[in-house]
């Protein structure tokens, strides 16, 4: 039983085709036209009819980012495309005549690195995606929550420090401002500023013009002190973080997946000790692991299918 996974992201759509083991068989991706939610929706139609060709189809899957409703069919926000109670699945499946869900681009994610990556050896997993922002997505007891309306697990809009910096979703203090790739380049920036350690930072900033991800990505794994204690202080803020996590969830593993988590240890370290420092009843709560994301770019497209398979079957 194949699927389609679409995966809706801020630059680029990417679609493919997902066998039931998770393996993608035909893929395709066109630039995302965000500020115009009527040509995505034509870009999605025309990827899937596309896709279709030559397979057996039973269903599609789109991730978006947003909040979507508990029923897998209506988009209630995305930030950058201006889609507000929007109908999507109900306008999708009339336009394609096969059966369409809808869900968070980081619950898509989460999913499929429980299904087929990093989480399938256990029941309970949480999982950040450490991008420009922070995306989460939680399974418990093998079921991927969503909350009472759909909109929960969004872990990156949690508190974590009380009238912290203001955050894009209008409160302050969030994960997102401290844990994120927005985060690191802003810890990037005031290392640069002071000198001594920061002083690569620095040139690097006056030969490009400015720090952007791919400079101090590099920097991070050619060792430079600076970048390296930026990404050690997001992976404190990290590590704080799961370890309030720990208490509410208690998963048995947490998966970070996102551009970010491409450091690997350099990430994970900081968030193992710093979750081990903030953890509730430390040395008698049992530790999960800490592990990165397998599937990298691949988990939206794969969890989208998977997720539509399932809800195919259940009609």
């Amino acid at each position: 039983m194949h699927a389609i996974g679409i995966d809706i992201g801020g630059t680029k759509i990417a679609g493919a085709v997902v066998t039931e083991d998770g393996r993608i068989v035909a893929e395709d991706r066109v630039a995302t036209e965000a500020g115009d939610s009527e040509a995505i929706i034509e870009a999605v139609v025309s990827m899937v009819t596309k896709l279709s060709i030559g397979h057996t189809i039973v269903a599609a899957g789109v991730a978006a980012p947003g909040f979507i409703d508990s029923a897998q069919s209506t988009v209630y926000y995305t930030p950058n495309i201006s889609w507000r109670n929007e109908p999507l699945r109900d306008r999708l499946t009339k336009r394609l005549g096969i059966d369409v869900t809808i869900d968070n681009d980081a619950n898509a994610a989460g999913w499929a690195e429980y299904r087929f990556g990093a989480g399938r050896s256990v029941k309970d997993m949480t999982m950040l995606t450490i991008g420009t922002g922070v995306g989460g997505a939680i399974v418990t007891e093998g079921r991927l929550f969503r909350g009472g309306f759909g909109a929960g697990a969004e872990l990156g809009h949690m508190r974590l420090i009380p009238d912290g910096l203001p955050c894009g979703c209008g409160a302050r203090g969030c994960i997102e401002q401290y844990g994120s790739g927005r985060a690191l380049l802003r810890l990037a920036n005031e290392i640069a500023d002071v000198g001594g350690i920061g002083l690569a930072l620095a040139d690097a900033r006056r030969e490009h013009g400015a720090l952007d991800g791919r400079i101090v990505g590099e920097l991070i794994a050619a060792g430079d002190p600076g970048a390296v204690h930026a990404l050690e202080q997001l992976g404190h803020s990290l590590g704080q973080a799961c370890a309030s996590l720990s208490a509410v969830l208690d998963p048995e593993i947490f998966v970070f997946g996102g551009g970010v988590a491409v450091a690997g240890d350099l990430l994970l370290d900081p968030i193992r000790d710093a979750y081990r420092l903030h953890l509730p009843a430390r040395g008698y709560h049992p530790e999960p692991e800490f592990v990165i994301a397998e599937l990298v770019n691949d988990a939206g497209v794969v969890g989208a299918a998977d997720l539509a398979r399932i809800h195919a079957r259940a009609l």
